[in-house]
């Protein structure tokens, strides 16, 4: 029969190896989180957001600046089969942020939370035994499996529910005319599978202008500004996250944005309704601050790169407005 010492030396053994599994488990799931703390807080949240007409759910073109599939959405008006812009649904849809609590995507998580799978996959009890202590570290390690795998459901479940449409190739992009700006982004003249619409210089300035003053009309939390510049729909996107960066009691500042490379990936027309998806690579400064203390929270001082894909629209004889913001693989 062993004795108390020998008991406690492989009490004790066992103990270190567990907070060696709890360490490796949490810095994997810790720098995840931090990732996607900081991917969400620019405009549009990191989060592909808004409508493209009757092409919501098919994805544009790829292109030079972007050319890996521009991501589905997470959040839009826009029904499946519908064709165009819809009114928003009832449910949150199956990615809304904020309505992880609904849905699949919310029961998994429920299930994980109040079923406690995760213990009875380790047999029900890895750590029965060790006392309030070993509650903690399980606690850790039952929040950062859940997060990772509520993340890799949402993210297979997305891929399953898109039409394969969505990532077929779109028609190669073409030279055409380029206005000073237009030269910076390399852009062409992009083409609609029913009503193509040539694109001019002018509308390659509104694009690059639109770049900057949606950027700064975030950081400002001006909304009233926001509703000149993006849809309805947009601005309820950004007014959400506006309002969730207050709870947290941090505001989101970009800044020195600068447009490194674009190109048009596709331009068509709806009716009275012009559309246009544009690949843009540019650079800016993204940083989350305390709103009491201006102390810096996420993001840095230093530029970062970003690719994603905006689709501005307008009706017939008006001006352009961001429509869509989608992230690239």
């Amino acid at each position: 029969m062993p004795g108390i010492e020998e008991t406690d030396m492989n009490f004790s053994q066992r103990t270190r190896g567990i907070v060696r599994a709890i360490a490796v488990v949490l810095s994997l799931a810790v720098p995840l989180v931090i990732a996607i703390s900081s991917a969400d807080a620019r405009v549009g949240g990191g989060f592909g957001s808004g409508s493209r007409g009757s092409r919501t759910f098919s994805a544009p073109p790829s292109t030079t600046t972007a050319p890996g599939t521009a991501q589905p959405f997470n959040r839009t008006f826009t029904q499946p089969g519908s064709p165009g812009m819809g009114a928003p649904t009832t449910g949150g849809g199956f990615f809304n942020r904020g309505g992880m609590g609904r849905g699949l995507l919310g029961g998994l998580a429920a299930g994980f939370l109040g079923a406690g799978l995760l213990g009875m996959l380790f047999g029900g009890g890895m750590f029965s035994g060790l006392g309030g202590l070993s509650s903690i570290f399980g606690l850790l390690l039952q929040i950062g499996l859940i997060f990772i795998v509520v993340r890799m459901a949402m993210s297979w479940w997305q891929r399953r529910h898109t039409p394969a449409s969505a990532y077929a190739g779109g028609p190669a992009v073409g030279p055409g005319t380029q206005s000073g700006f237009g030269s910076a982004m390399g852009f062409g003249l992009g083409s609609g599978s029913s009503a193509p619409l040539e694109i001019q210089p002018a509308d390659y300035e509104a694009f690059e202008r639109l770049l900057g003053e949606i950027q700064a009309a975030w950081s400002n939390e001006d909304v009233a500004k926001l509703h000149t510049l993006a849809t309805p729909e947009m601005v309820k996107y950004l007014t959400d996250d506006i309002q969730a960066n207050k709870a947290r009691n941090v505001i989101n500042k970009t800044s020195d944005v600068k447009l490194l490379q674009g190109d048009l990936a596709e331009a068509w027309r709806e009716g009275d309704t012009d559309y246009a998806s544009v690949a843009m690579r540019f650079s800016l400064v993204d940083k989350t601050l305390d709103r009491n203390t201006g102390r810096l929270v996420e993001g840095s001082e230093t530029p970062s790169e970003i690719t994603e894909v905006w689709t501005f629209v307008r009706p017939r004889g008006a001006t352009w407005e961001l429509s869509a913001l989608q992230q690239t693989n």
